[in-house]
């Protein structure tokens, strides 16, 4: 929390003494819509690093749920961006620093204060990275890196919902490498060495090949996993997931007020004695993310979900999901309105559970199939 005092008491010296460039909107942090960067950034002149843009977003949510899980709560408030953002975009040498406080809200899963998300996954600075380009077409990046799984990012401000949902919490957020990037015409391409669930030991490879086929359509291949084994694990980083591998086929779609995007994901942990999993397990899941634009204030989206796990407890293979041999399926509508930089959405979510063995579920006893929320969100993109 200091942190996000400290970034905001910063920018706004920036603001003084800056003033407003009228600069085009910034591409990082990547945003999926419906919501949208400030237009106009901060920018400043820093000599002979060249032009410098400073933004951020703050934003506060509350929630309902049923069947809370013990120790989480049936109402809640809190913080869900406090954050800001640094970044250089030209020339040679490139940076980003993203730094402040959050809260990581997903679906099926207990709800995590931002102080305690902050101190248990990514800290006060969860993105932050150094970029060389040396030409147009190709970069490479060191530090602490957005992952490259999945069809939805890490902060609530970045996505069509305001909670991620149950493909998402199959996949890595943040981790920490180095990553290489080549894009020429439709085509782009990306190679990372990294820790996957942000574990501190360098043993993931992961990747990306995306071609847009014209201006309305793309469509895009992911793939990463652990190249050894990694025999200990943290909140951030599950042993079984953290020691497996993951695909993505995503397709996108933009037409007018439109936006679709469906994708598919499977995942599998091998069996390694070694780090105590006897068994290959695996979970195979779709997701389709839509935003319908109602006027320039007013857009809604939606997605709708699907995934299950293969095994049985008593064949002894890891829980993925909900117990061994589970399956879930989640719908959320998130309406959203945004004038300027301020910002204001709602969102109903739902997710059930058909099949669940030796595994906790929702309520005060773990055993009830369900669990529905209500979220509001509001805040500002400056």
């Amino acid at each position: 929390m200091r942190s996000w005092v400290l970034g905001t008491a910063i920018f706004g010296a920036f603001a003084l003494t800056a003033g407003n460039a009228g600069a085009a909107a910034l591409s990082t942090p990547a945003m999926s819509g419906p919501l949208a960067a400030n237009p106009n950034p901060i920018s400043l002149d820093a000599g002979p690093l060249g032009t410098i843009y400073v933004d951020g977003v703050l934003s506060g949510l509350g929630f309902w749920q049923d069947n809370r899980v013990p120790g989480d709560r049936e109402w809640r408030a809190d913080l869900s961006n406090g954050q800001i953002f640094v970044q250089k975009t030209s020339g040679w040498f490139q940076f980003y620093v993203q730094a402040g406080g959050y809260s990581l809200p997903s679906l099926g899963t207990a709800y995590l204060t931002s102080g305690d998300t902050i101190s248990s996954t990514f800290g006060a600075v969860p993105v932050v990275y150094a970029r060389l380009v040396p030409i147009d077409s190709f970069s490479i990046e060191a530090g602490k890196l957005p992952t490259l799984i999945g069809d939805e990012y890490t902060f609530t401000f970045e996505n069509m919902d305001i909670e991620r949902g149950l493909l998402w919490n199959q996949e890595p957020a943040v981790s920490r490498g180095v990553q290489a990037n080549y894009s020429t015409g439709p085509f782009s391409f990306a190679l990372s060495w990294n820790d996957g669930f942000y574990s501190n030991r360098l043993n993931w490879l992961s990747g990306s090949a995306a071609y847009t086929i014209d201006g309305s359509n793309s469509i895009s291949f992911i793939a990463g996993g652990n190249t050894g084994h990694t025999g200990y694990s943290s909140f951030t980083s599950p042993l079984a997931q953290n020691n497996g591998e993951i695909f993505n086929l995503i397709y996108s779609w933009t037409s007018g007020p439109w936006t679709v995007s469906p994708y598919v994901q499977y995942a599998s942990v091998p069996a390694d004695a070694v780090i105590g999993i006897t068994h290959i397990a695996s979970t195979t899941g779709g997701a389709l993310l839509v935003s319908y634009a109602l006027s320039d204030d007013w857009k809604i989206a939606g997605r709708a979900e699907y995934i299950s796990s293969s095994g049985s407890l008593a064949a002894g293979q890891p829980n993925l999901l909900y117990g061994p041999g589970s399956d879930a399926w989640s719908f959320t509508v998130t309406p959203t309105y945004q004038h300027g930089i301020f910002f204001a959405r709602g969102e109903a979510s739902y997710v059930g559970v058909g099949r669940t063995e030796g595994g906790s579920v929702f309520g005060p006893n773990l055993d009830k199939t369900s669990q529905a929320r209500m979220v509001l969100e509001a805040g500002v993109l400056f």
